[in-house]
């Protein structure tokens, strides 16, 4: 296992240790006794091992003249027979926005190939392998003109390389293993509701398999399968508090964006009741590298119960489309995601999904930002905006981010220039015209709570209506149920108010 050396000393005795950085210990599970195996670097960023105890690739970082990192990590591998290290690959970021390079991510012992992601010609993400035998041959595994593919699949303890997968409407895998394959579908097919199957483990021999079965209105159940017997056996229900209770189907849409774009998004309808003239909420995802796919969602799930429509566009700016799509991110490019998330609001109401009395918008993290920018750029489209855990100001942000390693990386990311101040939501607060509701958790090292905090105060002084609820001795993902249970619960509330419902 990897571990984070860090110097000792002890005062009035000879016993220190001086080592520091990211190196590898072995561990023996009965007596704890560790041994290192590998060394601690200051600058590694990560090893990759066979599966069989073997360390085969490592990257390490690079840094810039001041101390940050540059964003450039090279990678080295070892071929099977030989403890030196031979330069396999260089993956760079410095830009902040686009990933350029091979990327690994797993090594195929028996196929002596280290698997990894990069972009294609086309600016799609594309899985490769390349062979440690010392001749660097690099293969196309799999890709896509549509979509990235941007997960490897493995199972069981050596964590055996067995597919990839990628999100279309739906996320689909493609299994290297044939007998995997036809398993996957008949298990798809056999089980209720044809919902994706996912190996998620296995025994040594493999022959036993831990899988979860889940869909949009199933939010999983994990089996185990015995392939010598063919008995299936369910182990549990991942929520077994909503089992009988009737959830919504998450349905695929596009909608046409101001300059005709298609932008795809999922469309989540309440589970029974009316189909038009709805309450309904636009709900951009976070990130902003990130995008939504099909499946079970606690917050659409509870939204659409409550008797809202909920879409989630996978705006410009969203990553898993390919380069072209993703633009130069969500913040540097936020004209044009915030136009898409727009939108999304104007077509629920074309559509007479929605009534355009009952428009809400909420977001958490980079949506939540999307909800304020999109009350500052168009004012009184969305009739109440709920943000969590919110960037309000790029500035600040780009303050804060200077402060880790990572600072150069950010600052990119966020650019430089006039879309820095007016994409800044904080800034403009006096232009949004509806009700806020903003949460924020006070130990979030992923937005600071000031972002909020100072949202409300500007909110306050251009005597707009706004609510902060800060959680105590909470993160970026609010994980508490008493948390999440206020969030929603207050959501509801203010949404009800503030749409006149």
């Amino acid at each position: 296992m990897t571990r984070e050396f860090v110097p000792e000393i002890s005062t009035g005795s000879l016993v220190s240790q001086s080592n520091e950085g990211l190196g590898v210990e072995s561990v023996d599970v009965a007596t704890l006794r560790r041994t290192t195996v590998e060394n601690p670097l200051l600058n590694i960023d990560e090893y990759i091992t066979d599966g069989l105890g073997h360390v085969r690739i490592k990257g390490v970082r690079k840094s810039t003249n001041t101390g940050y990192e540059s964003g450039v990590v090279s990678y080295s591998y070892r071929k099977s027979d030989d403890r030196a290290w031979k330069s396999l690959a260089t993956i760079d970021q410095s830009d902040g926005i686009h990933q350029k390079g091979f990327n690994p991510v797993a090594v195929d012992p028996a196929m002596d190939v280290v698997y990894g992601f990069e972009a294609t010609a086309d600016g799609h993400r594309a899985l490769f392998s390349i062979k440690l035998d010392g001749g660097a041959a690099k293969t196309l595994v799999l890709g896509r003109q549509d979509v990235d593919v941007d997960e490897v699949i493995t199972i069981g303890r050596q964590r055996r390389v067995v597919g990839a997968s990628y999100a279309t409407e739906r996320r689909q895998v493609e299994f290297f293993d044939p007998a995997l394959t036809r398993l996957g579908a008949a298990l798809a097919k056999a089980l209720p509701g044809a919902p994706r199957v996912e190996f998620l483990d296995a025994s040594s021999d493999e022959n036993r398999l831990l899988l979860l079965a889940s869909s949009d209105t199933d939010p999983g159940k994990l089996y185990r399968l015995d392939r010598t017997t063919h008995k299936l056996e369910l182990v549990l229900a991942v929520r077994p508090e909503l089992e009988g209770i009737a959830l919504a189907p998450m349905v695929p849409i596009k909608f046409p964006a101001r300059d005709g774009t298609l932008i795809p998004g999922y469309l989540t309808l309440p589970p029974s009741g009316p189909r038009t003239g709805l309450p309904a909420i636009v709900m951009p995802h976070g990130g902003p590298s990130a995008r939504d796919e099909w499946g079970f969602d606690w917050l659409v799930q509870y939204f659409a119960a409550r008797g809202f429509a909920v879409l989630q566009p996978n705006f410009r700016g969203s990553s898993g489309y390919g380069s072209a799509w993703f633009k130069n991110n969500g913040f540097h490019s936020w004209p044009v995601a915030i136009g898409d998330v727009d939108d999304a609001g104007r077509w629920l109401v074309s559509q007479k999904i929605a009534d355009p009395a009952h428009l809400a918008i909420f977001g958490w993290s980079y949506g939540g930002y999307a909800a304020l920018q999109s009350g500052v750029t168009e004012p009184g489209l969305f009739k109440a905006i709920v943000a969590v855990a919110p960037v309000t100001d790029l500035e600040r942000l780009r303050a804060q981010e200077m402060r880790y390693g990572s600072g150069v990386i950010a600052d990119r990311e966020i650019g430089q220039g006039e879309h820095v101040s007016a994409g800044s939501p904080a800034l403009h607060a006096a232009r949004i015209a509806v009700p806020v509701l903003l949460f924020h958790g006070d130990r979030d090292l992923n937005v600071n709570i000031e972002e909020s905090r100072e949202m409300a105060n500007r909110l306050r002084q251009a005597n707009k209506q706004v609510d902060l609820v800060e959680f105590k001795g909470l993160d970026h993902q609010l994980d508490s149920a008493a948390a999440r249970t206020t969030l929603l619960s207050r959501s509801d509330a203010f949404l009800r108010t503030a749409l006149g419902l």
